[in-house]
């Protein structure tokens, strides 16, 4: 039998590629041999990723791009069709939240902002949609191809303060579920949609939420650490491997799933 987990020479598109796990994915993806597009509108940074993964061996590129934008998704999915020939995993990472989709401590649900509700909604689920559309058409066209959607433990449990974000990441879950049955009945057992679900990382979105100037952890970071049964918060590259396991031939028999990563944070008592 072949080598099930064999990615080498899979094109592989990063949307929102630029953050630490976006970053952290594309260069393990590299040194296992797929050729890695990052996507992203950070340009500056996105070419110093590159630079980094490139220096280690691995094959890389970034491409400008704005996943709210259909012409810009378009014009990149092109660009990468002529190149490589084809797609064979999109990972949708592009995401984020803003203050005003957020309850503070001291604030109520009064206090939410709707338009930057409604803009946390079309970053993250019409970010996700976007993308999916456009590149699964050359998935189609060629027959096999997968796309993994990035999820949240706010899509599973009502956690605190991130209103918007736990709404549109519950809508990623129902997206993500919704098209796995549609692409494989329309389109063929080829045509793979799944979803990953991390628990609590570091990034430069939540730092300030979880971490003190100080490095130690905040009140709600101890909450976290307290409800995860693996005490700790996950590091990046451990994501990497389940990511791994559903773009390759290894997980063909999967699709409509959300792989939890979490430290044991979804299924702890209260």
């Amino acid at each position: 039998m072949a080598n099930l987990f064999n990615i080498k020479d899979y094109v592989v598109v990063i949307t929102g590629g630029t953050g630490i796990l976006g970053r952290c994915i594309a260069k393990y993806l590299a040194l296992e041999g797929a050729k890695v597009i990052i996507g992203g509108r950070k340009e500056e940074v996105g070419n110093e990723i590159v630079a980094d993964i490139q220096s280690a061996g691995g094959a890389c590129e970034f491409v400008k791009m704005d996943v709210m934008n259909e012409e810009a998704v378009q014009a990149a999915c092109d660009y990468i069709v002529e190149k490589y020939g084809k797609v064979d995993t999109l990972l949708n990472a592009a995401g984020g939240n803003m203050a005003g989709a957020v309850i503070a401590p001291d604030q109520t649900f009064f206090d939410l902002q709707p338009d930057q509700f409604q803009a946390v909604l079309n970053l993250n689920l019409t970010g996700t949609v976007i993308p999916t559309r456009i590149f699964l058409k050359p998935m189609v066209k060629q027959g096999k191809g997968s796309v993994i959607n990035f999820s949240s433990m706010s899509a599973f449990r009502p956690i605190t303060r991130v209103c918007g974000y736990s709404a549109a990441k519950s809508g990623i879950n129902s997206f993500t579920g919704w098209l796995a049955q549609e692409a494989a009945r329309k389109f063929g057992e080829g045509i793979r949609i799944n979803a990953i679900a991390p628990g609590f990382f570091i990034t430069e979105q939540n730092r300030t939420l979880l971490t003190n100037p100080d490095g130690s952890y905040t009140q709600r970071g101890q909450d976290v650490i307290r409800q995860t049964p693996f005490s700790r918060m996950g590091e990046p590259e451990e994501l990497c491997g389940t990511i791994h396991y559903l773009m390759s031939d290894a997980a063909k028999f999967v699709t409509g799933t959300v792989a939890v990563v979490d430290g044991g944070f979804n299924v702890t008592a209260m």
